[in-house]
């Protein structure tokens, strides 16, 4: 081809004005993307700061109505729930109690704002004193599996306490619930549960593909959720697997998700990808973790990022990678700017 003939192909051409580049962006990121994440606490007045995630708190439920309300004015159209119990136990009762702080909150949150979309973490780890995401192998000759070792996490044993979390929250007026604890069969004994209390029409949204991941560190402080000892490599995965990712998303499938999660995203835009393309007839949601959201917040506060460029770019990495949905710290920075 002589220089002329490819010069005569300019894809610069399509570049020149924000105008232009608008009309052939390939990719939409809007408000309607996001779901903001909330921390709930037992107490009055309380609007803790979070130290390793700056501008993110712990809201007591007095205090949500505020939050919530900022957030529907912003345009976002979800928010999802964490806990902080009063008392921690083997089992996390307050996880699956009437007056609990997620039941509470769900309340406080639809009386607020009767149309902001509730949804809510499924699990047990913040509310265990060992902090781990099921029920544990206690030791002793009355263990139920005494060929695995004392403190493994019991999946069939948990599974009938993560149907009555979903129960509870459904009763409570959560609209979605996510269970995020990685035990084998949790959405189908969810979906039974749910559907034998007349709750048929609550989505599962399911944290289909979650990684054992070294980016789980600033939500560990936000929500009290660290393991007491060990850690979650029986149960979540290991970050090297995108086969395993495709088996779990499809059991989850088959076992009646609504909604597909890939969590971490950024380290992990691969996996939603590859997730994305396999499950198509499902949403799919990325969860932009605390320690991505963490480590913008540090570069930007030292000067070495431009904060709102830096995240915006994320964002839309998750859109570009498959994701319908992103659970993310930065939703209400993110909304004002694209406003």
């Amino acid at each position: 081809m002589s220089v002329s003939n490819q010069l005569s192909i300019r894809p610069r051409r399509l570049r020149t004005s924000p105008n232009l580049r608008a009309m052939v962006r390939e990719t939409s990121l809007t408000v309607n993307d996001f779901i903001y994440p909330l921390f709930v606490t037992h107490g009055e007045n309380v609007r803790q700061p979070i130290s390793s995630m700056p501008g993110v708190y712990q809201f007591s439920v007095d205090q949500l109505a505020g939050e919530v309300k900022e957030v529907a004015q912003l345009g976002i159209p979800a928010v999802i729930l964490f806990g902080l119990p009063a008392e921690k136990d083997a089992i996390g009762l307050e996880n699956f109690a009437d007056d609990g702080v997620v039941q509470r909150a769900i309340r406080a949150i639809k009386q607020a704002v009767p149309e902001l979309i509730v949804i809510t973490d499924v699990c047990l780890c913040e509310y265990t004193d060992h902090g781990h995401c099921g029920l544990l192998n206690s030791g002793g000759e009355e263990r139920p599996h005494p060929t695995v070792d004392e403190g493994y996490v019991l999946n069939d044993e948990t599974l009938d306490i993560l149907a009555e979390v979903a129960i509870s929250h459904a009763q409570a007026g959560a609209d979605i619930v996510a269970p995020s604890g990685m035990m084998d069969g949790m959405v189908q004994a969810i979906r039974r549960g749910l559907d034998a209390c007349d709750y048929s029409h609550i989505p599962v949204m399911s944290y289909a593909v979650k990684y054992a991941s070294a980016f789980y560190g600033p939500f560990r402080d936000a929500a009290d959720g660290a393991p007491k000892f060990g850690d979650r490599k029986t149960h979540q995965m290991d970050p090297a697997n995108v086969r395993e990712a495709l088996r779990e998303a499809s059991l989850d499938v088959e076992e009646g998700a609504d909604f597909l999660m890939v969590k971490p995203g950024l380290s992990y835009l691969d996996v939603i990808r590859v997730v994305a393309d396999h499950f198509p007839e499902l949403p799919m949601v990325a969860y932009n973790v605390s320690g991505e959201y963490s480590m913008i917040k540090a570069a930007a506060a030292n000067g070495w990022i431009d904060e709102r460029q830096a995240v915006l770019e994320a964002l839309m990495s998750f859109k570009r990678a498959g994701a319908d949905l992103i659970i993310t710290y930065h939703a209400k920075d993110a909304a004002a700017w694209l406003r």
